[in-house]
């Protein structure tokens, strides 16, 4: 499997001493240890300056793929936001607000709330953020949801997309088996839902692939086991961001030892 290194944004939170003190320690150890144990903190107030540009990661699954068992985890662990485009929905009916009603009448009548609609909401939570990081949560689900959020947040591509992939026969299993499953689950709606998710997902999974942004990762086993899975993008992430900071530095000695002793590729790796 090739995936891409994920394209930086100018955001650099931790100061060079620091990562360079933390590279020497990082000698002798797996990458994902050095680089993705620590609990990171959320910037504070850095979309405060119009300048700067947040990390972005989509988190892609289908229905019993475990992904949403590890959040919690992903938060905690690496500093990032959790924002799921269905609580976004909720919570702005809720509001009552004009745009709310707009979205409750839209469900009501059957119909699909426009995917511009929801990339604003989106957009408007990471800007109320003080963190600069933000896994997005159940979207987009397809090519149409994928092309509004390009055309809507210009200029903000996904830094990385994890997707969570798991056999069917799984994912039936852990839908049929959890409490949070809907009234309605049984074999044949999941199978159905599976479906859905095959057909409007796949196409952005392969998009994202073919950019070089995608993460596959082997959603079976236990959440412990999924999770040391889920490190190594994250740990990507991070020698990316030194990477930067290291060739910026005017010795290319130092991004020579970081390709050649971690085995890093700025565009490619295994």
């Amino acid at each position: 499997m090739w995936w891409r290194v994920i394209s930086l944004s100018p955001l650099v939170s931790s100061s060079k001493p620091f990562l360079l003190n933390q590279m020497r320690a990082a000698n002798g150890l797996k990458t994902w240890q050095a680089f993705s144990t620590e609990v990171y903190k959320p910037a504070e107030g850095i979309l405060s300056n119009p300048g700067r540009t947040p990390v972005i990661s989509f988190v892609l699954g289908g229905p019993g793929s475990g992904k949403g068992s590890q959040y919690t985890r992903m938060v905690e662990t690496f500093g990032f936001t959790h924002l799921s485009a269905g609580d976004l929905l909720r919570k702005e009916i809720s509001s009552n607000s004009e745009n709310g009603a707009m979205i409750l009448n839209t469900i009501k009548e059957g119909k699909i709330v426009p995917s511009e609609v929801t990339v604003k909401l989106i957009l408007k939570a990471i800007e109320s953020s003080e963190n600069d990081r933000f896994l997005i949560d159940g979207f987009p689900r397809s090519e149409e949801n994928r092309m509004a959020y390009e055309r809507v947040q210009v200029g903000i591509e996904p830094d990385f997309v994890l997707f969570f992939d798991c056999p069917e026969e799984e994912m039936v299993k852990r839908v049929l088996n959890r409490n949070q499953g809907r009234v309605d689950d049984n074999i044949d709606t999941v199978k159905e839902r599976l479906k859905v998710f095959k057909a409007l997902n796949l196409p952005v999974i392969e998009y994202y692939s073919e950019k070089g942004k995608l993460y596959k990762i082997d959603a079976t086993g236990t959440e412990d086991e999924i999770f040391e899975r889920v490190r190594p993008a994250f740990a990507a992430w991070r020698l990316q961001k030194l990477s930067l900071i290291l060739s910026k530095s005017g010795d290319p000695r130092t991004l020579t030892s970081l390709q050649t002793n971690y085995k890093w590729h700025p565009y490619k790796t295994k």
